[in-house]
């Protein structure tokens, strides 16, 4: 009977792994998509996992201090020349939190 609970819940763990890694995974191509295309952050921001050049903004390749709560907080009311993309409603909450997630998880890659 052990070994049955040992099985049932390594199977649950790494089906669960699975579907963490594939949301995961659809998060960042749909931050990819955001970033690159509906906000056009590339357009002005430096990030090598999008093939961004932009030299307008900051290179986010190399900003030290980016934490998600950061990067939300300025995609979400902007900062200096950047526009807010969450007051004007250019981008949804859950798009915001989509494009962070994508910025954090790709700078320096």
């Amino acid at each position: 009977m052990k070994i049955k609970s040992f099985l049932l819940i390594l199977f649950f763990s790494i089906i669960s792994k699975f579907h963490i890694s594939y949301a995961d995974e659809a998060k960042m191509k749909k931050g990819l998509e955001i970033f690159n295309e509906t906000a056009g952050c590339a357009a002005c921001h430096v990030l090598k996992a999008a093939g961004a050049e932009g030299n307008i903004g900051p290179n986010l390749d190399t900003v030290s201090n980016l934490t998600i709560e950061s990067i939300t907080d300025i995609v979400t009311y902007g900062l200096g020349v950047m526009p807010a993309f969450g007051e004007g409603e250019i981008l949804t909450k859950e798009e915001i939190d989509i494009v962070s997630f994508y910025v954090m998880n790709s700078v320096n890659k």
